[in-house]
């Protein structure tokens, strides 16, 4: 991130931007180094007329996917707008350079790494807010079940099955728990009242954070309307995300104390504090998780990253 003034980022409107018809949602999708063009096109060939959609590139500095967003932009046959950055400025300056674009009254976070899981994903999003007018919504998000995932990723798919591709009714009991910040559906004045925290760095309970002080103040609806999340990752990439969230984690404890004692993570870690010398086995811990010879079950790996993770959130508790 530069420390002097910023370039003001380019910004890319298609030939529908000034259309007659008002805006009721504007999905909001950043993105770095990925290629969202064919989220773009499945999103644009399934949109209602009130729906809009903006996309922020944070800097990739990549001309030929700048190319290819140009070309995927112009030829979107609803409303798209292409911010490009010519600097990294993180997810929260992403965030909040969407919202600030946003023209509809909800507005939708959704990664570049996402899929609707079907052509009416829009099409619910809005049934949605014309019968419930939500002031938040998670629509749950899915991974791939193709038992032929390349081993290095199957980690991340079993992870994500067991832990994260929930039904709205299991995600409804603890509703803060379970928000992510992409396939999120938050009405625009929310927003205003309860900003993300910019506090955040890195990966990690950035959003369960937002959410828990979110629902102080507004419900938080789940329904059943998932995207699918393409862009698994290796074992090594969780082993050291799961590490260094320690310090978010130890701020989202800090400031939601009583909804950090109802997670899972929460009391692994307190028995870990119990029991130092549990932590001389992190290294194992981290080589079972890593591991991709067949050796080793994938439920005794998810376990072994879970402790992994529990280990370091230890070292964090107040």
């Amino acid at each position: 991130m530069s420390n002097g003034s910023q370039t003001l980022p380019t910004i890319h409107n298609n030939a529908f931007w000034q259309h007659d018809a008002p805006i009721v949602l504007s999905v909001l999708i950043p993105f770095y180094k990925d290629d969202p063009h064919n989220l773009l096109r499945r999103l644009a060939k399934t949109a209602p007329d009130d729906v809009e959609i903006i996309l922020y590139d944070d800097g990739s500095n990549d001309p030929l996917l700048s190319q290819c967003m140009d070309a995927a932009t112009a030829a979107a046959e609803i409303p798209v707008q292409l911010i490009s950055a010519s600097e990294n400025l993180g997810r929260a300056a992403a965030r909040n350079a969407l919202i600030r674009s946003a023209r509809g009254q909800w507005v939708l976070f959704l990664d570049a790494d996402m899929m609707p899981e079907q052509d009416d994903f829009l099409v619910n999003w809005m049934a949605c807010i014309k019968v419930e007018k939500p002031a938040i919504a998670f629509g749950g998000f899915s991974v791939s079940t193709d038992d032929t995932v390349p081993p290095t990723l199957a980690l991340h798919q079993a992870f994500s099955q067991r832990s994260d591709c929930l039904p709205a009714r299991i995600r409804a009991q603890n509703p803060a728990k379970h928000v992510c910040t992409s396939n999120l559906l938050v009405r625009r004045d929310v927003l205003r009242d309860c900003p993300f925290d910019k506090g955040f760095a890195g990966w990690g309970w950035e959003d369960v954070e937002w959410a828990a002080r979110a629902a102080k103040r507004h419900s938080i609806l789940h329904i059943d309307n998932p995207a699918r999340h393409l862009g698994l990752e290796s074992a090594d990439t969780l082993v050291r995300r799961f590490r260094d969230s320690a310090p978010n984690y130890a701020r989202f404890v800090q400031r939601h104390p009583d909804l950090a004692r109802t997670l899972p993570s929460w009391k692994a870690a307190h028995f870990l504090r119990k029991i130092p010398t549990l932590l001389l086995f992190r290294p194992l811990l981290a080589a079972m998780a890593r591991d991709t010879s067949g050796l080793i079950p994938l439920r005794l790996r998810v376990l072994a990253l879970k402790l992994w993770r529990s280990s370091w959130y230890a070292k964090v508790l107040p």
